[in-house]
């Protein structure tokens, strides 16, 4: 992820470089629902999901606008407490990596249904430590598994995926456990809505969106579950 503090030139030299690595928004298809899911107790109204797919900006706001997902939050996971700064996250030598933390009804949304969207929509699963213009392990496919199911959940649909050659490649999907989510910088939340004619926004993340409504209406909110609205309220 690109510097915020760009100036009109820079960003006009910046969306040439962007515009020339491929987006996984070109190539975007809705992948077969996890065979397993979790079964979410009738008592259940909320649980939380952790994934990292390449800058945060952009996987915070296809989740924002999830059916069911009351809260996603742009932060690290991955590293200590003491590195989980942007500034530090950003030399790749933290154990860090941007990750979105998610806020769900299960009564309305599942954990397999998240992943589906996850591995659809929100990152390209194939690639090893970077995406689209950014590189580096704090730009890892990775799932934060909450727990023991959680990780079951996950790994059985990424050997799923790969089985059925998906992608036509192997996942770099990795899954980790035990690992704390630190919320980011009050900045990096909301931003894709927040700046969507950013060119970085505009090239990488905004074509997210039309993807999410075009391949998953029926899990298409237009009105995001924003951060800052949470905290107001």
């Amino acid at each position: 992820m690109k510097s915020i503090a760009l100036t009109a030139s820079t960003l006009a030299a910046a969306a040439l470089v962007w515009h020339a690595v491929p987006s996984f928004a070109e190539t975007a298809r809705r992948v077969p629902a996890p065979t397993a899911d979790l079964v979410a107790p009738a008592t259940a109204k909320t649980e939380t999901a952790v994934f990292a797919g390449g800058c945060f900006w952009g996987v915070q706001g296809v989740f924002q606008r999830v059916k069911g997902v009351s809260n996603a939050v742009s932060g690290y996971a991955g590293g200590d407490a003491k590195t989980a700064r942007y500034d530090e996250v950003g030399s790749g030598r933290t154990g860090h990596a941007e990750s979105v933390r998610i806020t769900y009804d299960p009564q309305q949304v599942s954990y397999g249904k998240l992943l589906q969207i996850y591995f659809s929509v929100a990152h390209d699963p194939t690639e090893l430590n970077r995406q689209g213009p950014d590189s580096g392990t704090q730009y890892r496919s990775t799932v934060f598994a909450e727990n023991a199911e959680q990780a079951r959940i996950a790994t059985a649909y990424i050997a799923q995926l790969n089985a059925a050659k998906t992608f036509g490649k192997p996942l770099a999907t990795t899954i980790e456990t035990a690992k704390p989510f630190f919320a980011a910088e009050d900045y990096h939340q909301d931003y894709l809505t927040l700046h969507p004619s950013q060119p970085y926004i505009a090239i990488n993340d905004m074509p997210k969106i039309d993807d999410l409504k075009k391949l998953f209406p029926e899990s298409y909110k237009a009105t995001p579950s924003l951060v800052k609205a949470a905290k107001a309220g």
